[in-house]
């Protein structure tokens, strides 16, 4: 409901002799039914092309035809309306559909538009174009709240006792913060389970992205029931591999080759980017690592007078970059990089694109968990080749797997 004056309220209980809180839900009850009537009516208004009584301005051969009954549940208690009907029996509403008895219909429909990005400025203007309805910002904001327990719920889930590799990454937002905008992190996490079946295995929401709050997230993963994690996939962010460590000390650390790629161009002239790029592909390419420390050694040789910097990070993080040539190229092209959450981040960059800035975390924490919602309801089909990377798994972690396959 849009923000209505002192005075309106002071006539509102006058009019109504309000006295007890039963005379607002009754009140509030014969206003909800008499909006609901008004919002049926210009639907049909809008059906036939014409409003009523207004037969100058007909141009189809389909007309009004009296009402039907109906009982609807909502939060002020049973209202009955008069659900408007055509001759032709074509008309169905929107807002109460034919089977329909409870008053979820306008709830569904702003949350299936925050779902997909729409502004708030835009869920109103779709609403009374529809409706001739006049919603509030912190009406929107109510009905969307009522995902928070349900996020809630979905974010303390119990989770799969071993992983066989999962994802972590982030992306940035904007937030508003005690009157501030300030810089804001989504954590992510992906697994694959032993079935070879993706899936976001929560989200939270931090001020900076740091390794002391990913060993949070991996300590909370640890106390919903997450006992193992084989294969860990990672960015370059500075004190990844220690937090890992120190939760799933068993767990094999993969740094994400594109990600160290995008680093190391930070330190090159743009001219040379094309060069070095096409130089430091034959490294992670290579059949093996020790053919991949010949490739990084022809690539010193070439360019490591001219750019120091990039040599000293591919040595210093080499441990965890070659970690994936342990495997054989089925498992290699699913770790090598952190493509596979990168393409969630990407949908969900689709959704919050219209956002530069977020009112709340908790804006922020419903838009991402929507549209995660529609994302993961496509994860259907398993990793490909998962038969033939199982098998290989279950021969580098045998005891690790088998006692978690029924």
């Amino acid at each position: 409901m849009t923000k209505v004056s002192k005075e309106f309220l002071q006539q509102f209980i006058k009019e109504n002799d309000l006295k007890s809180t039963e005379d607002v839900q009754a009140a509030l009850r014969d206003l909800f039914a008499s909006t609901m009537q008004g919002m049926l009516e210009a639907e049909l208004d809008t059906h036939l092309g014409y409003p009523k009584h207004d037969t100058k301005n007909k141009t189809i051969d389909n007309s009004r035809n009296g009402h039907s009954r109906k009982t609807l549940t909502s939060e002020y208690g049973d209202v009955e309306i008069s659900v408007p009907r055509d001759r032709k029996g074509e008309f169905e509403p929107e807002i109460v559909k034919k089977n329909q008895t409870n008053t979820v219909g306008i709830e569904e429909q702003v949350i299936a538009l925050y779902a997909r990005g729409v502004s708030t400025r835009d869920i109103q203007a779709h609403l009374h174009q529809l409706y001739g309805l006049e919603v509030s910002p912190t009406l929107i904001s109510n009905i969307t709240d009522k995902l928070l327990p349900m996020i809630k719920e979905w974010q303390s889930r119990p989770l799969q006792s071993v992983y066989t590799v999962v994802f972590l990454d982030a992306i940035h937002y904007k937030v508003k913060q005690d009157g501030q905008v300030v810089n804001k992190v989504a954590y992510m996490v992906v697994g694959i389970d032993l079935e070879g079946q993706k899936d976001v295995l929560g989200i939270w929401i931090g001020e900076n992205e740091s390794a002391k709050f990913w060993l949070t997230v991996l300590n909370e993963l640890k106390s919903r029931g997450v006992e193992d994690i084989l294969i860990t996939c990672v960015d370059n962010l500075k004190g990844f591999s220690e937090a890992i460590a120190a939760c799933y000390p068993k767990s094999d650390i993969q740094k994400c080759v594109v990600h160290q790629i995008r680093n190391s161009l930070k330190y090159v002239s743009y001219k040379d980017y094309k060069a070095v790029t096409a130089s430091l592909k034959p490294i992670y390419k290579a059949s093996t690592e020790d053919a991949a420390l010949d490739e990084l050694d022809k690539f010193e040789e070439t360019w490591g007078s001219k750019y120091p910097l990039v040599i000293r990070s591919w040595r210093s993080n080499w441990d965890e970059l070659a970690t994936f040539f342990r495997y054989p190229p089925e498992m290699r092209r699913l770790i090598y990089t952190t493509n596979l959450i990168e393409g969630y981040h990407r949908q969900l960059r689709k959704v919050t694109k219209g956002k530069s800035i977020f009112p709340t975390d908790d804006s922020l924490t419903k838009m991402l968990y929507l549209a995660t919602m529609e994302v993961t309801k496509r994860w259907t089909i398993r990793v490909q080749n998962w038969g033939q990377i199982l098998s290989q798994l279950t021969i580098y972690f045998p005891e690790r797997i088998e006692r978690y396959i029924r």
